[in-house]
């Protein structure tokens, strides 16, 4: 046998499209250490640190001796807080023992997926939706079942759409993934139609995913509606990097039906062992009310920055945009200055700085209606500062002039 030439097995797994976002974030870096010059309006990552609470019960854990490892489902003091925040915040009774904390919301989705849908299930995400959902259940080998949801039902599904969709396919999906505030879009879905999805996973014995990691931040009157104020039987995913502004702490969670818990520990003790220790002793002080309070205050600077930006949409030409009830992103339709937004936002962070995320990482193009294809769309993340999205504006549209 001829040892000379190593063979390196590499499954299919990996061979799942980049998060774009992601790659812009690499070419941002680059751009920084050249030019100094970046404004990064492209990652969902607020400008501001984690509450004040927090990072001092994170000096008091460093010194308090070792931090270890804590159990695969979390600590059980951080759990407890996690249901007492649903209890004060949506008056929701939730066992803490359903609640699992994970190594930030990406760990509690894969874990979720992984036991809840054997390869070749079909799972529904929405189109346009968070690319990690599609790309992590294609690499699980479940069957993506993308939903067009357009302008007509504000980018977010329903249960006609469902009902129509399991009819036209003969079969049932296995899962459906919503987001509410979504990404990229920043709409809400409306309570009712989000208790009419939940009542139709439930009759028709697939799992709801409800992804509400960005509940906290909505604007004037929109309400953020759990999909646990429907009932039992939803994994309810949340996180503490969006609102409680602590997204390099990695800590996440998911409120489980109950015959999921146990396969969800196992799978989390084997993957992740545990959430980072550090982040869990501190992030209970993020439900203290003076942490809400500076909270809350950057969610008033969200709402500043999204009517900015929707009141200079017209100096960029763009006329078709997602209405932002919450979140801290715009989805824009930029048709009238590029058909390739890869290319257009590659070319703006090369001339300007500026780094916004094309829309291919969030609506597939080719597959449905054009009108929602991600070649046609940017999305812009507000959770910045005001000054650096004004003058990021200001040079986006100096470049889609020239």
């Amino acid at each position: 046998m001829d040892h000379g030439t190593a063979i390196t097995p590499v499954s299919t797994r990996g061979a799942v499209p980049p998060f774009y976002v992601m790659e812009l974030v690499k070419a941002a870096a680059r751009r920084a250490e050249s030019h100094g010059d970046v404004i990064p309006l492209n990652v969902g990552q607020p400008a501001t640190p984690a509450p004040r609470a927090v990072l001092d019960a994170a000096h008091l854990a460093l010194e308090g001796g070792p931090l270890g490892y804590t159990e695969a489902l979390g600590l059980a003091p951080l759990r407890a807080a996690i249901a007492d925040h649903y209890r004060s915040r949506a008056g929701l009774d939730i066992d803490p023992g359903l609640i699992a904390v994970t190594t930030g919301s990406s760990a509690a989705f894969t874990a979720v997926f992984l036991a809840a849908f054997d390869a070749g299930d079909p799972v529904v995400v929405t189109r346009p939706g968070y690319p990690a959902y599609r790309n992590t259940l294609a690499a699980l080998g479940c069957e993506v079942v993308e939903l067009d949801c357009g302008p007509e039902v504000r980018y977010q599904p329903t249960a006609a759409q469902l009902d129509r969709l399991a009819s036209r396919r003969g079969r049932v999906p296995r899962g459906v993934v919503l987001a509410s505030p979504a990404n990229p879009t920043g709409t809400v879905i409306d309570p009712a139609e989000l208790a009419r999805i939940a009542a139709w996973c439930a009759d028709a014995g697939c799992l709801l995913i409800s992804d509400e990691i960005y509940h906290g931040i909505t604007f004037g009157d929109a309400r953020a509606t759990s999909a646990l104020e429907a009932g039992p039987g939803t994994a309810v995913v949340g996180s503490f990097s969006k609102f409680f502004s602590m997204t390099g702490w990695r800590l996440g969670w998911v409120v489980l039906p109950e015959p999921l818990v146990r396969p969800v520990e196992l799978l989390l003790g084997n993957l992740n062992l545990c959430p980072p220790a550090i982040s869990q002793a501190a992030a209970s002080a993020a439900f203290h009310e003076d942490a809400l309070a500076e909270l809350r205050g950057h969610v008033h600077r969200y709402a500043a920055n999204r009517d900015l930006l929707l009141s200079r949409l017209p100096d960029l030409g763009v006329t078709s945009f997602a209405p932002p009830d919450g979140a801290f992103y715009a989805w824009l339709d930029v048709s009238h200055l590029t058909g390739d937004s890869s290319d257009w936002c590659a070319r703006l962070l090369d001339a300007t700085g500026v780094a916004v995320a094309p829309g291919v990482d969030f609506a597939t193009k080719g597959i449905g209606d054009p009108r929602l294809d991600g070649d046609r769309h940017i999305r812009v993340s507000l959770c910045g500062t005001t000054a650096d999205l004004d003058e990021g504006i200001t040079r986006m549209v100096g470049f889609g002039q020239g």
